[in-house]
């Protein structure tokens, strides 16, 4: 396997707060309703993990933000479960692997995303 691309994003924890905040309609345009309940550092790490990913997949737009959901196993492990758009560019790039990383300390979340062919 090869690695076609990688992203990282951060966050600011507050800052990404307060525009949710501001603007409570964003919640629904950026998290699918499984997402959306989660803790505010959990929910920063995912808006991360969405612009990793995006970073990855070398786009600059297109992207669904709903067809991009981070999901935790039982394991702990964290994926991405893909459809509609961010599918559509994952099979175009021959990708077979996305791996996600995640972490929130210190007022900042973060995300790290390989994405493998």
């Amino acid at each position: 396997m090869a690695i076609v691309g990688v992203g990282i994003d951060v966050v600011d924890i507050a800052r990404f707060a307060e525009s949710l905040t501001r603007t409570p309609a964003l919640r629904e345009r950026l998290f699918t309703a499984a997402e959306r309940p989660l803790p505010m550092a959990s929910l920063a790490a995912r808006f991360a993990a969405k612009e990793a990913l995006a970073k990855a997949l070398a786009t600059d737009g297109g992207l669904h933000w709903h067809d991009a959901e981070g999901v935790r196993l039982a394991t702990g492990q964290a994926i991405f479960e893909i459809t509609g758009t961010v599918a559509e560019r994952a099979q175009a790039l021959a990708i077979q692997h996305l791996h996600l990383s995640l972490s929130h300390d210190a007022g900042i979340a973060s995300a790290f995303v390989v994405a493998e062919a």
